[in-house]
C-alpha cells in the first residue's frame, strides 16, 4: 500500500534504566488513521530490532494510544547487554495504508548491590573445623560489583574468633577445644560497594570433635564366679566404661575380648559379658585350672582409636552333672559248663568312672543284679563291682533250662545328688545300666556215635560218576550238638584210582568218583570216620557192585577189505571170511548179526545170523550189472552185532542192549570182457616268451636269488631223504615170467620198523597176509598164527579170477607197457581203505 504518516511521535529516542521490571513504560505514541479508514487493521508491532531482542513489547493504552514497555525477558543489564536498541514499529489501517518508523531506546546505567558468587550466593554455607586445628584460613568468600567497583568485606559479630580479609578469605584466630569451646559459630558476612550498597550472607562454622581422649573402665570388679554347664547367653558380668570425648552424651564405645577363648563373649555395644560356648569343669584344662581369664578391650572407634584394657577372671564351679559311665557298657564272658562256684568273672569297677572334677560328685555304686538265671551269679559288694559264680551249670542236665547265654544287668548309680537339668534334661535318676552276657561254653564230653556199625549199599555198575549211593549218619550227645565232620579214612581206592568214593563232610552223603566195573571188582569195602574235631568214631561201608550189560561186543577183524569176481556163485563164503566176537558180560549165544547199511540189493548175508560168537560172510544173490540192477562196484558194509539174541521181545524193551560194529569194504572185479571206456586224450601247448624290460632290472636278480634258495632247499631235502633211505630196506617180490601170457600178481612189501596191525586174504592164492596201516608194508602170515582182528587190505588182480571159492593160483604175468606196470604197482602198494574212526 501507500506509505502515510500514521505513527505520531515517531521516529523518536527514549531511555530506560537497567534492571527494569517487566511492564515499565519506555515510550508512548499515537496512531492517526485516514478519514476513509474505519480503524487499525494491523496494530503497531515491533517487526525488527537492532540488535535483536525480545526485551520490549507494545501495549494499547486505549483508543489509538500505545506505549512501548519492558518484557523482563531478558532483564536489561547495562554491564552485559547492548546499551542502545533500535526498534522498527509497523502499523496498517483498514484502507491499507501503512507506516514504519524507528524508536531508539538507550539503556541507562544504575548503581547495583554487590553480588555473592559461588555456594554462598545460593545457600547457607556450613564450614566444619576440627578441634585442635591450628589458626588459619578456613574459607574463601567470593563477591562482585556489577559496576566493577572495589568491594569491602566485614563479619559480625566482631567478638568471634574469626576474621575476614579484604580478599574475602575467612581465617580462624585460635585453636579450638571441643570439650571447652562452643561447638558452633554463626558469621554474617557483609560486602559493601563505594556508594554504600551492600549484601549480606550467613556462614555457619561447626567445630568437629576429634577422638583425642582415652576411654576408661567404670567397672571395678575383676573376678566373677559361675557354675559349669551354663546355657549360652547366661550373663557373667556387665562391663562399663566412659569416654571423655562424649561429655554427658551416651558413650559410643566398642567392647571386645582380645583372647581367643570362645567360651565367653562380650556384647560390642553394651559390654555385657556372657557365656557363648560350653564350659565343662570336668574337661581339661578346666579340670586342673578352673579359671577362665579374658582381656576386655574398650575403644572409642570401631576400627581404631584410643583404647583401654582390663583383665576379667571367671572361676568355674563344679556340679554333679555326669553320671557314672562304663566303657564298655556291655561285657561278654565265656564260662565252661560245670565251672566251680566262686569263680571270679569280671571286676566292673575297672571299667566304670565318674568324670566329675569334685570328689564329692564322682562317687558311685553297683546295685540291682538281675536277669534270667541271675541266681547263679552275685556281686561281692556294691562298691567293688566284682561278679562271681554262685551255681553250677550243666548243659546236658535235663533240669538245665537250655539257656546258652545268660543276660545280666547291673545298675551303676551316682552317690551324690544329681544336677542334670541343663546337660541331661530327661534324666529321672542318675544311673547307668551295664549288660553282661555270659556264654556257657560247652565241654566236649562225648564222642560221635554212628547209627549203624556198618553200612551196605548196592550200586549198579553203570551208575554215573558223581551220583549219590547212600548216606551215613552219626549223632553227638553233647549239648548243644557238636558239628560232625565225615571223612573216608581207609579203603576207598584201587590200583587205578586213589579215591573211588567221596563223602560229604557235613551231610555224610557217599558219592562215586570213578566208574564202577563189575567185571573187575564186585565189592568195595572202606572205612568212614565221624569227628567233632576232638573225638571221633568209625564205621565200615560195603558197596556191592551190581552187574549190568554195559559191555559192547568186540569183533575181529573190525575192518576188512575184500575183492570178489562179478560171477561169484551164490552161497559162497566170500574169501572164506568170518568174524569172531566176544563180550565180557554176555553169553556167546547172545550175539545177533545183521548188515545195517551198504547192502544194496541184499547181495550179502551173515551165516549163522544169531546164536554163535562166529559168523561167515556169504553171497546171497548174484550181481546184475548188465541188466542195470547193480551199478555200484564197491560195497561198504556196516555190520552190527548185538547181544540181545537170548532176550524176549518184552525184555528187549527194558534191558540195556549193546551193539558192536564191523566195517567191510567189498570190491567187485568185472570180467576181462567187460568193455572199458576210454577218454580221448588231448595236449595243451603253452608258449612262453621272455622279453627284457629295462624298467624291470630287479627281475633277473630276484629270479637268481630265488633259484639259489630253491636249489639249497632241494639239496637239503635230498640229504634228509638219503639218510632216511639208508635206515630202511625195500623188497620187491615179482613172480617168475613164463612164455605164455598168464595172470600177474605184483606185491610190494616195505618194512620200516613195521608194526603189522591188519590182515587180509589174497584172492588169487587164498593165503592170508599181514599189512601195516601206516606204511602199507605186507608179509605172508605164518600158518600157525591165528587170524588177527586188525585192519586189512588186499592186492587187486590184473586178470580174470576163477569163480567158486574165489581162490586162483598165480600165473605168469603177461607183457605190458611200462606205464601200465607202474600204475599196477602203485595200486598194489596202496591200502584198500582207511579204517573207520
Amino acid at each position: 500500500g501507500r506509505r502515510t504518516q500514521l505513527l505520531k511521535g515517531l521516529p523518536a529516542t527514549s531511555t530506560v534504566e537497567e534492571n527494569s521490571a517487566a511492564g515499565v513504560s519506555v515510550y508512548s505514541f499515537n496512531v492517526t488513521v485516514s478519514p476513509l479508514a474505519s480503524g487499525v487493521a494491523v496494530l503497531p508491532t515491533i517487526v525488527n530490532s537492532n540488535p535483536l531482542t525480545e526485551a520490549f513489547d507494545i501495549e494499547s493504552k486505549g483508543g489509538l494510544e500505545f506505549r512501548v514497555i519492558t518484557t523482563g525477558n531478558p532483564v536489561l543489564d547495562y554491564e552485559t547487554m547492548p546499551k542502545s536498541f533500535d526498534l522498527q514499529i509497523f502499523v496498517e489501517d483498514t484502507t491499507g495504508r501503512t507506516d514504519l518508523d524507528t524508536l531508539t531506546i538507550q539503556v541507562i546505567d544504575k548503581n547495583e548491590h554487590p553480588v555473592f558468587r559461588g555456594n554462598v550466593a545460593i545457600q547457607t554455607v556450613t564450614i566444619y573445623v576440627l578441634e585442635g586445628t591450628s589458626p588459619g584460613r578456613i574459607y574463601q568468600v567470593d563477591a562482585a560489583d556489577p559496576e566493577n567497583a572495589r568491594l569491602r568485606y566485614s563479619l559480625f559479630p566482631a567478638t568471634v574468633p574469626f576474621s575476614i580479609r579484604e580478599t574475602g578469605a575467612i581465617f580462624s584466630t585460635k585453636e579450638f577445644d571441643y570439650e571447652k569451646d562452643p561447638h558452633c559459630y554463626f558469621l554474617n558476612i557483609t560486602v559493601t560497594d563505594p556508594d554504600g550498597l551492600n549484601s549480606t550472607k550467613t556462614v555457619n562454622i561447626n567445630i568437629i570433635n576429634i577422638n583425642d581422649e582415652r576411654p576408661y573402665f567404670t567397672t571395678k570388679q575383676r573376678i566373677y564366679r559361675i557354675p559349669e554347664e551354663q546355657s549360652p547367653g547366661t550373663i557373667v558380668a556387665n562391663i562399663t566404661a566412659k569416654d571423655p570425648d562424649d561429655e554427658d552424651s551416651p558413650s559410643r564405645l566398642f567392647y571386645s575380648i582380645q583372647s581367643s577363648d570362645t567360651r565367653l563373649s562380650i556384647n560390642p555395644a553394651t559390654g555385657v559379658l556372657q557365656v557363648s560356648g560350653r564350659i565343662d569343669r570336668d574337661a581339661l584344662p578346666l579340670r586342673l585350672h578352673p579359671n577362665i581369664s579374658v582381656l576386655v578391650r574398650v575403644q572409642d572407634g570401631p576400627g581404631s582409636g584410643h583404647a583401654a584394657h582390663m583383665e576379667i577372671t571367671v572361676t568355674i564351679g563344679d556340679v554333679n552333672d555326669n553320671p557314672p559311665e562304663c566303657h564298655p557298657s556291655e561285657f561278654r564272658k565265656e564260662v565252661n559248663e560245670n565251672t566251680t562256684p566262686g569263680t571270679f568273672l569280671v571286676d566292673l569297677k575297672n571299667y566304670c568312672k565318674d568324670i566329675d572334677a569334685d570328689p564329692s560328685n564322682n562317687q558311685f555304686s553297683f546295685t540291682g543284679l538281675s536277669g534270667f538265671g541271675s541266681n547263679n551269679f552275685a556281686l561281692e559288694s556294691t562298691v567293688s563291682g566284682r561278679l562271681v559264680m554262685t551255681g553250677t551249670i550243666d548243659l546236658e542236665n535235663s533240669a538245665n533250662p537250655g539257656v546258652e547265654v545268660y543276660t545280666l544287668t547291673v545298675r551303676v548309680q551316682d552317690a551324690a545328688h544329681p544336677n542334670y537339668s541343663s546337660k541331661y534334661p530327661f534324666y529321672i535318676s542318675f544311673d547307668n545300666i551295664i549288660y553282661i552276657y555270659i556264654r556257657i561254653k560247652p565241654v566236649n564230653e562225648f564222642a560221635p556215635v554212628f547209627h549203624n556199625l556198618s553200612y551196605v549199599f548196592s550200586v549198579p555198575e553203570i551208575t554215573k560218576v558223581g551220583s549219590s549211593i547212600g548216606r551215613v549218619h552219626a549223632v553227638d550227645e553233647d549239648w548243644p550238638p557238636s558239628l560232625i565232620t565225615y571223612s573216608i579214612v581207609a579203603g576207598a581206592g584201587n590200583r587205578d584210582y586213589t579215591n573211588i568214593f567221596w563223602i560229604s563232610p557235613t551231610k555224610g552223603d557217599v558219592r562215586i568218583l570213578a566208574r564202577l566195573d563189575y567185571e573187575t571188582t564186585q565189592k568195595h569195602i572202606f572205612t568212614v570216620q565221624a569227628s567233632d574235631q576232638e573225638k571221633s568214631t568209625t564205621a565200615s561201608v560195603t558197596v556191592n557192585v551190581l552187574e549190568v550189560n554195559d559191555e559192547e561186543p568186540v569183533c575181529s577183524p573190525s575192518f576188512f577189505s575184500l575183492q570178489i569176481p562179478v560171477d561169484l556163485a551164490v552161497g559162497t563164503n566170500i574169501n572164506g571170511f568170518r568174524i569172531e566176537c566176544q563180550d565180557r558180560d554176555s553169553d556167546p549165544r547172545s550175539f545177533r548179526y545183521f548188515i545195517n547199511e551198504g547192502n544194496e540189493n541184499s547181495h550179502f548175508v551173515f551165516s549163522p545170523s544169531a546164536g554163535s560168537n562166529t559168523s561167515r560172510l556169504m553171497l546171497a544173490s548174484r550181481f546184475d550189472y548188465e541188466g542195470g540192477l547193480d551199478t555200484n562196484w564197491i560195497f561198504s558194509l556196516r555190520v552190527h552185532i548185538t547181544d540181545d539174541n537170548l532176550l524176549s521181545a518184552r525184555e528187549k524193551m527194558t534191558h540195556l542192549i549193546k551193539t558192536g560194529t564191523v566195517t567191510l569194504s567189498i570190491r567187485v572185479i568185472p570180467n576181462p570182457t567187460t568193455a572199458t571206456t576210454t577218454t580221448p586224450g588231448f595236449t595243451v601247448v603253452t608258449k612262453r616268451e621272455n622279453i627284457f624290460s629295462p624298467s624291470a632290472w630287479y627281475v633277473p636278480f630276484a629270479i637268481t636269488a630265488g633259484s639259489a634258495l630253491l636249489l639249497g632247499l632241494l639239496g637239503y631235502l635230498g640229504l634228509l631223504l638219503l639218510a632216511r633211505l639208508r635206515t630202511h630196506s625195500t623188497a620187491l617180490i615179482n613172480a617168475p615170467e613164463k612164455k605164455k601170457p598168464k595172470k600177474e600178481v605184483v606185491m610190494t612189501m616195505t618194512k620200516i620198523n613195521t608194526v603189522f596191525d591188519g590182515e587180509a586174504r589174497d584172492p588169487v592164492t587164498g593165503r592170508v597176509y599181514e599189512f601195516s596201516t601206516r606204511s602199507g608194508a605186507r608179509r605172508w602170515k605164518k600158518s600157525n598164527e591165528p587170524l588177527q582182528p586188525m585192519l586189512a587190505t588186499q592186492v587187486m588182480p590184473s586178470a580174470k579170477e576163477n569163480s567158486g571159492q574165489g581162490v586162483d593160483r598165480a600165473e605168469a604175468p603177461s607183457k605190458k607197457e611200462p606205464s601200465e606196470k607202474k600204475k599196477e604197482l602203485t595200486a598194489a602198494t596202496k591200502p584198500a581203505a582207511k579204517p573207520l574212526q
